[in-house]
Formats: C-alpha cells, structure tokens, sequence
C-alpha cells in the first residue's frame, strides 16, 4: 500500500475511503486501493450519500456526527474523512479492517 489508510492530523485522524452507494446494507470492511471500503444503503444525491457515511463512523466510532467531516471528494466516491477526538491507533482498533471481500464490522442502521 503507497499510503496509510488512516493517518494523524492535528486533532484526530484522517481515514481515506472508497464510499459504495446503495449497497444492501450499511457496513465498513475491507480495503481496496489504499482506501476502507464503507458501503450506504443511501443513494449519491443530494449529499444522502455522505450523510449516510458521516452517520455510520459516528456510530461505530461512538461519537458525535459534528466530529466527523469530509475534507475532501465531496462529490466523488473516493474520499477524505477526518475524525476528530481520536488517534488513528484508536480508528483502527474501534473499526478492525479486513482483507479485501472478507467483510467487517457493520452499522446497526
């Protein structure tokens, strides 16, 4: 891998994602191109899609929503999220990442 997929910043961390809308269901798990593959059952419009993201790391990474903010790719499904109040230690031991197609953690929504 070129890159970490979670890397610090000065408040927190930072998670490089590849963002799967309308899947069956919402889960993070795998890793794919140097990215977390996190999978919406929302669809890409009107910002449901990043909503959709947003809501399911605060649940898992049990914070608040207003903690967690895309920095960059807005529009794009490959995209730059940063969490703040946590250690990229603290990221990865909350969310454990599996191998590409093995699944993972998911959300309770």
């Amino acid at each position: 891998m070129a890159r970490s997929v979670i890397s610090a910043t000065p408040t927190g961390a930072r998670v490089e994602a590849r963002i799967i809308p309308r899947a069956p269901r919402n889960a993070i798990g795998g890793v794919r191109d140097g990215r977390i593959l996190v999978r919406v059952t929302a669809p890409p419009v009107d910002q449901a899609a990043n909503e959709a993201v947003v809501a399911l790391l605060a649940d898992i990474l049990h914070l608040p929503k207003r903690a967690i903010r895309i920095v960059a790719g807005a529009a794009a499904r490959n995209k730059s999220i940063e969490i703040d109040g946590l250690s990229p230690e603290e990221v990865s031991g909350r969310v454990p990442i599996a191998p590409d197609g093995a699944g993972g953690p998911s959300g309770s929504r």
